[in-house]
């Protein structure tokens, strides 16, 4: 049985809002809110919702690249809330970023060599011939060429500096990776080819990864389990097959409604939901997708439902299924 490598805890992250000349402080964006979940060693936790819904603020906050407001982060069954700048710097070495946008990610005044090795320099990671060789090692195997080594990034395309992006995260060999919607900016020949680089590395490298996306479809191709995400909470959780076959969450199901299927014959019951995504600041009481619910009962806005296993490897948090 693999191992648990990360276990998040009722993670929260609030950002303020503050007002006039003095900052004062009247309010919160719970972009995340008390989310709990794990991963497994070499295992792909898909991360799926729409945009604004917190999955990105939750990548950066367990990788503590923002402080959490409450909870805990567990690697390896220690806490890394606790630990000092020194801890955390050696952790890096362990969990790494690949960041949404290929473009602001990477220093235009570096160039592309400088970027990957910088991680090398940083943690003393052997000498500069042998980190020039490393670098041109990570090229080779992400499909660039070592050349690539002196060019800018203005120099290359999104897909290019996506797969920068990806070398520079794997150049300390990580054991988990947070994949930041990786391929939304990127053409779907593009997406393809990214998604399968990111499945091949996993084979050969035995890498855990968190892989956010708003794209259910995306999701279902990379994960190994997927989690569905709405307004700062997760409120569905299962294994890929078990959730795409048999969703239990009215939101879930609005998403796989919206894939298209590749047989013109064969057509899904359409899911509409209708109201825009509430506020952050202001959710609404209890289940929070009750709003835009086409299955609301009287009790959804005041209970809000806990995330609770109805069937194996399979929780949901809705009142339908008390």
């Amino acid at each position: 049985m693999k191992q648990k490598l990360l276990e998040v805890e009722n993670l929260k992250k609030y950002y303020p809002v503050t007002v006039g000349l003095l900052s004062r402080h009247v309010a919160d964006v719970k972009a995340v809110d008390g989310v709990s979940f794990y991963i497994t060693e070499g295992e792909t936790l898909g991360l799926v919702g729409e945009s604004g819904c917190g999955k990105s603020s939750l990548g950066r906050t367990l990788l503590r690249l923002e402080e959490p407001t409450a909870g805990r982060v567990l690697y390896k069954g220690s806490d890394i809330m606790r630990w000092d700048k020194k801890q955390l710097k050696e952790w890096r070495k362990e969990t790494q970023i690949v960041f949404q946008d290929p473009q602001s990610s990477l220093d235009p005044r570096m160039t592309i060599g400088d970027s990957i090795g910088e991680a090398l320099l940083i943690h003393g990671v052997g000498t500069e011939k042998e980190r020039l060789e490393r670098v041109e090692e990570l090229l080779t195997r992400v499909g660039l060429e070592p050349r690539h080594a002196t060019r800018y990034p203005h120099e290359l395309s999104g897909g290019q500096k996506q797969r920068i992006g990806i070398a520079r995260a794997l150049a300390v060999n990580p054991k988990l990776i947070v994949a930041d919607e990786p391929v939304s900016a990127l053409d779907v020949s593009v997406q393809a080819q990214i998604l399968n680089l990111v499945m091949d590395l996993q084979q050969e490298l035995g890498l855990a990864y968190l892989f956010i996306a708003h794209d259910l479809a995306v999701i279902g191709q990379v994960s190994d389990r997927i989690a569905v995400m709405y307004l700062g909470q997760i409120i569905e959780l299962a294994d890929k097959a078990e959730l795409l076959n048999n969703p239990f969450h009215p939101y879930t199901q609005a998403l796989l409604s919206a894939i298209p299927l590749p047989d013109p014959h064969h057509k899904r019951k359409k899911v509409s939901l209708t109201g825009e995504v509430p506020s952050p600041v202001t959710p609404p009481s209890g289940c929070r997708f009750h709003t835009r619910c086409p299955k609301v009962m009287k009790i959804c806005s005041e209970e809000t439902p806990a995330l609770r296993p109805l069937a194996k490897d399979h929780s949901v948090s809705c009142h339908l299924y008390k």
